[in-house]
């Protein structure tokens, strides 16, 4: 084999290697260094660039061989010139890179890099050896890793957007509110995302592998696994998606209503490929549906007694067969009467729901003693609280600072207020009534000894329609709106309600209204008690009848 042969076949091993060694990479920093640094040594070279262009076409250096970084903004506008076609370095561009570099330099090899038909950049080569000529053998040899190198930097820069966007959809699905999961071919989790984790209380790493039914588990009506007897993945003629809905009970213990939406993924023989599940929480709104059902049940319930209570009345006073006597006339007329007011109540509570919900209460604003406005309720419920054996003790003295507030609309909310603590004190006692300062607020406590709010339940009491679950609330009458609507009179003044309670102990609720002349920031006073008790045998003023 003759020496030229031999130099040859040197040169194919290597490009052969060159070639292997590039596709097998795909971070891109690693990449771009290695065709430098190959292309110096293949053009036996002093020092390299490798420029790329980016989205806006524009050349960019992105690595170099021998050749410190704060020198490659300076080289990019040399680089550029290479595109202008059949450019070749003069003796004065020489010159300058000499200045440049602070290497000699005596000639510039460039490769362009195109993949289809597209120019991705450029390799620049420096050498500085004296009467250094390349054969057609060397310019084919270049040429050819020019290519490699150019598809090489190609898949490299497509596999970098991949992960990517890879990373940025992870980053997404990870941060969404929604839980979102993947399933494969075989309904086997392979993706769990953070909201997952809270709703089934499963970890990612144990939930991977695992079927769906097994950690999601959503429930049909009768408390069967709906993945088990009606997967939505698996029923006749399902198409691209699916959807599905339920109860799922997490590992701690949590119950949860679950609304599933699957994206489906079909191979060409429509085998089934794989699932985008997207996972809603929609408990609260369940519940609201639910307590929005037994609402319409419960109010078409209390609508009715008292229309049928009047029609009753009415009925049996127009029986022309019977001659009452004025006393039963009077004692009918008066059950009448007060079941339209009851039945105007109720009325009027459902507008003023719908009032609130539309930010259409309107608010009358004046002047005026809280102690009297309390005083006179107590006194109008008193014959009621004296049928439970119930005292209103009222420690409030009559010269109590004057507030700014809606009277009326201030009148429901303390009425309903001692009506609660009427209903819920089935023992009897003593309610009292106290007023206190507190950063230009009047604050308005009403304490029974009566059965008490559960823990769990005191941050729903004043929502729409809710009432707590006891014995007594199934005996009462009501929609579950007084305390609902107590809370949006009084946070429309600008103030706010509570509860402190205890079962079996009790319960203590509070509000605040403005007072006409706010104290100074900060300022807090508690009035002495005095206290007056309101029966049905007490005049207005608390004085024996």
């Amino acid at each position: 084999m003759s020496e030229h042969e031999a130099g040859r076949l040197r040169h194919h091993e290597t490009l052969l290697q060159i070639s292997s060694a590039m596709t097998a990479q795909l971070d891109i920093n690693s990449l771009l260094s290695f065709v430098i640094d190959a292309a110096v040594e293949l053009s036996a070279g002093t020092a390299g660039v490798i420029a790329l262009r980016d989205e806006s076409g524009s050349l960019h250096i992105h690595a170099a061989a021998h050749i410190s970084a704060i020198h490659w903004l300076a080289l990019e506008p040399f680089v550029a010139h290479f595109q202008e076609i059949g450019y070749s370095a003069t003796e004065n561009d020489l010159q300058d890179l000499r200045l440049i570099l602070d290497i000699s330099i005596r000639h510039v090899t460039a490769l362009s890099l195109h993949y289809l038909n597209t120019n991705v950049g450029y390799i620049l080569v420096f050498r500085s050896a004296v009467n250094v000529a390349f054969s057609s053998d060397d310019q084919h040899i270049l040429s050819a890793f020019a290519d490699q190198a150019a598809i090489a930097v190609t898949n490299a820069r497509l596999f970098q957007t991949l992960v990517r966007e890879k990373q940025h959809l992870a980053a997404i699905v990870e941060q969404s509110i929604d839980g979102v999961m993947i399933l494969d071919g075989r309904w086997r989790i392979t993706a769990f995302n953070r909201a997952m984790e809270h709703l089934t209380g499963w970890d990612r790493s144990e939930a991977h592998g695992r079927p769906c039914a097994e950690v999601v588990g959503i429930e049909t009506q009768r408390g069967e696994n709906l993945c088990r007897v009606d997967c939505p993945l698996q029923r006749p003629h399902v198409g691209s998606t699916a959807n599905a809905e339920g109860w799922i009970t997490a590992r701690d213990g949590r119950r949860r209503y679950i609304q599933s939406s699957y994206t489906i993924q079909r191979d060409a023989a429509n085998h089934f490929l794989g699932a985008f599940v997207n996972v809603r929480d929609i408990t609260q709104q369940r519940i609201e549906s639910e307590t929005q059902n037994t609402f319409i049940s419960v109010i078409s319930h209390e609508l009715k007694t008292p229309v049928s209570i009047i029609r009753a009345y009415a009925e049996t006073l127009a029986r022309p067969e019977v001659t009452w006597r004025p006393e039963q006339v009077r004692e009918s007329l008066q059950v009448i009467i007060e079941e339209a007011d009851r039945l105007t109540d109720e009325i009027n509570s459902l507008l003023d729901v719908s009032r609130f919900q539309l930010n259409a209460m309107p608010l009358e604003l004046s002047t005026w003693s809280i102690y009297e406005l309390i005083e006179q309720t107590c006194t109008r419920l008193a014959p009621q609280a004296a049928q439970h054996d119930i005292t209103f003790e009222l420690r409030i003295p009559p010269e109590f600072p004057m507030v700014i507030a809606d009277r009326n609309r201030t009148r429901l909310v303390c009425e309903n207020l001692l009506t609660n603590a009427i209903k819920y004190s089935p023992t009897g006692g003593p309610v009292r009534i106290n007023a206190s300062k507190d950063n230009g607020m009047a604050i308005i406590t009403v304490s029974d000894q009566g059965v008490g709010v559960p823990p769990e339940e005191q941050s729903r009491i004043f929502d729409r329609f809710y009432r707590v679950d006891n014995r007594l609330r199934r005996e009462q009458q009501g929609f579950g709106l007084g305390l609902f609507l107590a809370r949006a009179i009084v946070e429309a003044q600008h103030g706010q309600i509570w509860v402190e309670s205890r079962v079996n102990h009790g319960s203590r609720f509070s509000f605040s209204v403005p007072l006409a002349i706010p104290k100074i920031t900060g300022e807090s006073e508690h009035v002495p008690d005095m206290i007056i008790e309101l029966s049905k045998d007490t005049n207005n003023d608390g004085t024996p009848r």
